[in-house]
């Protein structure tokens, strides 16, 4: 069975910071592509970043270029991926979910994820 399970989700004050993680387990995922989405209430899913299997390719949302960094690292049954948020904005705020795709391409759009967690809610006070 499939399990992607977001954490550190939470309230901080604009400027502030945090560290999103996912652990992914139940498939092997070390070969893809994962990224992370935000959503805010009546909204679609944006994307935020995502990153290759190996960790070499990294691609952000210009919205969060030089302030959000992912990063993971391929354990034996299970894969984590972090996102360090920095110097946060109120428009940070949303659900963010983490997401694999069946591909090793990286990608920006929903429908090239096929796996989705249950969201960390962040909230970015100013």
């Amino acid at each position: 069975q499939v399990h992607l399970v977001e954490s550190g989700g939470g309230l901080v004050q604009a400027g502030g910071s945090l560290r999103l993680s996912c652990a992914a387990s139940g498939r092997t995922f070390s070969r893809r592509t994962m990224g992370w989405f935000r959503q805010v209430p009546g909204k679609e899913r944006d994307f935020v970043a995502a990153i290759t299997g190996s960790g070499s390719g990294t691609y952000y949302a210009d919205s969060v270029k030089g302030r959000f960094t992912i990063s993971r690292d391929n354990a034996k049954n299970t894969v984590y991926i972090q996102m360090e948020m920095n110097s946060l904005k109120p428009e940070d705020t949303g659900v963010y979910y983490c997401a694999a795709a069946p591909a090793t391409a990286l990608g920006r759009r929903e429908y090239d994820y096929d796996c989705w967690g249950q969201g960390t809610q962040v909230t970015v006070s100013s």
